[in-house]
């Protein structure tokens, strides 16, 4: 009786306070910091830091917070608390030195959906250290590191240069022309075969994979994990990235049909064949994630891994080479030194190739198209930078601020090939370079890219020189998604 002559005496406006403030003092407890955890910026009630953060430059943003809270500190974004990691020596502390403690990837709705816990990238334990093996080892016996991928590559850049003297010195947009071009490297190992630059549905799946990279590191992404159940239900462009998911795993599931008609598993083509042989072999350890959906997944991480970031890089390269036109004349001048206008370039020409490399990494360090890396989580309570983590905190660790640490790089906001040139002009290696991340989740598609950077750059500049359209300014900040991406353009290519 007391308790309802209580409510009784309340109006309606009184009991929206009560449960205002009853929401606000339960949302504080469940998200308050344990002891000693990171610093960080207050958020709001329920959304936390989410709209506090720049969604144009996001990397940006978090490197100026570090300023502020220091190199180890924490937002809220959505229902979780983040622990960013700034600074070369931080975050080679958290995936070198500590890299067994922050292998692991944090729970996402939207990965969850997706994958269900499968393919190469968002996998954990067991199932991702098989994967992870079982690629490595596959691409490997299928070129990676050899010669015989050179010259596949070598091939697919003559290709390239047919479709860009079809331009006849006009203007156009090199971004799907690229992206076949190097997703055709990764098809042959994958698929066991190319796709011609005509091929309309193709040229449509790489639009519809730039698309989804682009949705995937938007705002509409982080909105989804950190409030799945009510985004599910809600218009908005987070559900095109499940439709293009859709459509790209149909585009796998074909290749894989093709592959089943006439495989034969003592002479494996490619990945698909070699993990259909697998399928076999473990059909007594299912934890391994040998099985068909996950031979889907595993090779659509290999193809959206191996297409999309070597294919921005060198967007980036032809950006900087029209920006710096001295620069591309020096690569130039020492390409025709070492190799010449005929004969085609080889991985052992690097060596000889000093200024080109390092104006290959500079353009690699300066694009940083990674920008913040991916999520990990710590797989037991630790401590960094003196602050502590409870297992399952997550972790990102931004690059950006490896890239551009000032106590690394002499002029860290100059695009400046000396950053990996001695006093004697030869090529020198820097630690802080960390385009491909580092630590146990290194990207396993490191020295395939390196391959296929070399190769295409030099092969591209040895034979056109190039220039943007007349009137046109340049623009260098670049579009962030789960990759930074220039924004797009068009280039003059006239041939040397």
């Amino acid at each position: 009786m007391l308790s309802y002559s209580l409510l009784e005496g309340l109006d309606i406006k009184g009991l929206l306070l009560f449960l205002i403030i009853f929401l606000l003092i339960t949302d504080f407890l469940k998200h308050r910091n344990p002891s000693n955890f990171p610093p960080g910026p207050w958020g709001l009630p329920v959304v936390g830091n989410v709209f506090h953060i720049d969604s144009k430059q996001p990397h940006i943003y978090l490197t100026k917070l570090a300023k502020v809270y220091g190199n180890v500190f924490s937002i809220r974004l959505g229902r979780d608390k983040t622990v960013l990691v700034t600074g070369y020596e931080m975050v080679k502390e958290a995936l070198v030195t500590q890299g067994e403690n922050f292998v692991d990837r944090p729970p996402s709705p939207m990965a969850d959906r997706l994958y269900l816990g499968t393919g190469i990238f968002m996998s954990n334990g067991y199932k991702w250290r098989k994967q992870r093996r079982f690629a490595l080892t596959t691409l490997r016996n299928f070129g990676l590191g050899k010669k015989s991928l050179e010259s596949v590559i070598c091939e697919e850049s003559r290709f390239l240069q047919e479709e860009i003297e079809r331009e006849q010195g006009n203007p156009f947009d090199p971004h799907l022309l690229l992206n076949n071009s190097v997703s055709n490297i990764i098809c042959f190992m994958v698929f066991g075969h190319r796709f011609d630059y005509s091929d309309q549905n193709f040229q449509m799946l790489l639009k519809l994979l730039s698309e989804t990279i682009q949705l995937e590191g938007s705002i509409w992404a982080q909105l989804y994990d950190a409030f799945p159940t009510m985004m599910r239900f809600l218009p908005g462009p987070h559900n095109e990235i499940f439709r293009h998911y859709k459509e790209l795993c149909a585009f796998v599931r074909g290749e894989l049909e093709k592959h089943k008609e006439d495989w034969d598993p003592s002479v494996p083509r490619d990945y698909i064949d070699s993990f259909l042989a697998e399928i076999e072999r473990n059909k007594h350890d299912p934890e391994a994630g040998f099985y068909e959906f996950n031979l889907i997944m595993c090779t659509l991480d290999l193809f959206l891994a191996g297409t999309e970031t070597t294919s921005t890089t060198l967007r980036w390269a032809l950006l900087y080479m029209m920006k710096y036109p001295d620069i591309q004349e020096k690569v130039q001048a020492e390409i025709d030194s070492v190799i010449g206008q005929s004969r085609q370039p080889t991985m052992t020409d690097r060596a000889n190739m000093p200024y080109t490399d390092a104006v290959i990494h500079e353009i690699q360090r300066m694009g940083n198209i990674v920008p913040l890396n991916a999520l990990r989580m710590t797989t037991k309570d630790t401590t960094l930078g003196g602050y502590f983590l409870p297992k399952g905190t997550s972790i990102l660790t931004n690059l950006t601020s490896v890239m551009f640490d000032k106590t690394v790089w002499q002029t860290p906001n100059t695009f400046n090939p000396g950053h990996f040139l001695d006093s004697d002009g030869k090529f020198v290696r820097q630690d802080a370079f960390m385009p491909f991340s580092a630590g146990k989740r290194v990207c396993l598609g490191e020295q395939l890219a390196k391959m296929e950077l070399f190769i295409f750059f030099v092969f591209i500049f040895q034979k056109f020189s190039f220039s943007p359209v007349q009137g046109v300014e340049l623009n260098l900040e670049g579009q962030i998604g789960t990759t930074l991406t220039p924004v797009p353009f068009k280039i003059c290519a006239s041939l040397r």
